[in-house]
């Protein structure tokens, strides 16, 4: 059984992003009244796509076993803006009972809209750090939803046919080599490109790409990032080659390619070889093929001055509303502690969600995909760096997002880009 004492985890490895976006939204959400009859309303807003018909299932499941409570999910990501259309919600009053929230940042903007978690089951079970970033005033304001890291994704079978050892791939030097070694042979491997770079999503490279590059820069610390004044970009050298290596062997235009494409059409098919992504892309690559999902795929980390840890953390919390009336609040707690601590919920969380748990009391053994797997290993072998882009200005790293397309597009020089990042960064924290 997984305990504190079995995996002790720092705070600032564990602060973290709603991680990953994915596909078209869900349309079904509803206002946060009363449902009808004697039944409480519990409606959830969450931005993991990647789960979601696996998450309405398991809402189902429990109002199965709760017919006083009404559960409604409305799922938003991929191409849509999770945090933008959240503002927008509380802003039309249209206020979700449960939503999820990232670092510090989102705590300063939904502070008045935070509940007390402390008194919940799964507070008492969460793994140690894992509620260091939303503890404030000895006040428990959220509850993580799982543990998550990303890296570079790969086809083991093409990198065996091109002779290409993953392993060995320590430097960015090793990176171009292995990349040029499969882009000689893409036509024998059936491959349109070497690379997927999907810049069409801003996040891609503006949040994961970039996280990976200005974490050492900040200690590897969310807290440091939260409280700097400038950015120096002191990795920006190698963030740039990272960048310029995947586009000069990315299928084309850059810009062009989401997440959708990325995963579903051009990895899962066979169609490229490598992708930035994380442990969250498994449940859509088994969907598609469940044999390369079984054994097929492995991660690695990104290589940044010679360094090769894997970025772990908590990538999103839940939230409960604190403007939802007492019954409601209290509905919705049960639903989370329900979800993490009952045998449906737990099962459903290894099983359904693929989820690396943050919380005591799961069998390790019963991580459900080889991508977590790998991730847990290299938590367990401390070779981890931090998730501190929830702690970038609000709105800064889709501003990087925008300003690296027109990198790409050829409409930026890289010091342009550069320059107009680090201004927005001082000028956000003034």
């Amino acid at each position: 059984m997984w305990n504190k004492k079995s995996w002790v985890l720092s705070s600032a490895l564990l602060l973290g992003l709603a991680g990953c976006s994915t596909s078209p939204s869900d349309e079904s959400g509803s206002s946060n009244d009363e449902a009808s009859g004697d039944q409480v309303a519990v409606n959830i807003y969450q931005g993991k796509v990647e789960f979601k018909e696996q998450f309405e299932e398991l809402a189902a499941a429990y109002e199965a076993e709760n017919p006083d409570v009404n559960i409604s999910v409305e799922t938003v990501g991929g191409g849509s803006d999770y945090a933008g259309t959240l503002k927008a919600k509380f802003a039309s009053g249209d206020e979700p009972t449960i939503y999820t929230i990232a670092g510090q940042v989102d705590i300063d903007q939904y502070s008045e809209r935070l509940a007390d978690l402390s008194d919940t089951e799964a507070a008492g079970l969460a793994l140690e750090g894992t509620l260091d970033g939303v503890t404030k005033d000895e006040k428990v304001l959220g509850m993580p939803v799982n543990l998550e890291g990303y890296g570079l994704i790969y086809n083991k079978k093409v990198f065996e046919e091109a002779g290409v050892d993953a392993g060995a791939i320590q430097t960015m030097a090793d990176l171009r080599a292995a990349a040029e070694a499969i882009d000689s042979k893409k036509d024998d491997l059936g491959l349109d490109a070497v690379f997927a770079l999907a810049a069409k999503e801003k996040w891609v490279p503006g949040n994961h790409g970039s996280n990976v590059f200005l974490a050492p820069e900040f200690n590897n610390d969310p807290f440091v990032t939260y409280e700097a004044k400038e950015v120096a970009f002191e990795y920006g050298a190698e963030f740039k080659e990272y960048l310029d290596l995947q586009n000069e062997y990315s299928v084309q235009p850059v810009n062009n390619l989401d997440y959708s494409q990325q995963v579903e059409e051009l990895f899962s098919t066979g169609r490229v070889a490598i992708i930035q992504q994380g442990n969250w892309i498994y449940p859509t690559v088994e969907g598609m093929d469940p044999e390369l999902a079984e054994s097929g795929i492995g991660i690695m980390p990104i290589p940044v001055n010679g360094e090769v840890n894997m970025p772990v953390g908590v990538p999103s919390y839940y939230a409960v509303n604190q403007k939802a009336d007492e019954e409601q609040q209290q509905a919705a707690k049960d639903f989370i502690d329900w979800m993490y601590t009952s045998d449906t919920g737990k099962e459903a969380v290894l099983s359904e969600f693929k989820f690396i748990p943050a919380y005591e009391g799961y069998d390790a053994e019963g991580i459900a995909d080889p991508l977590s797997k790998e991730i847990y290993q290299f938590s367990q072998d401390g070779n981890t760096s931090a998730w501190v882009f929830p702690n970038y200005p609000v709105g800064w790293s889709d501003q990087l997002g925008a300003e690296l397309q027109k990198y790409f597009a050829g409409e930026a020089t890289w010091e342009e880009a550069i320059s107009s990042m680090q201004a927005e960064w001082a000028k956000a924290r003034q």
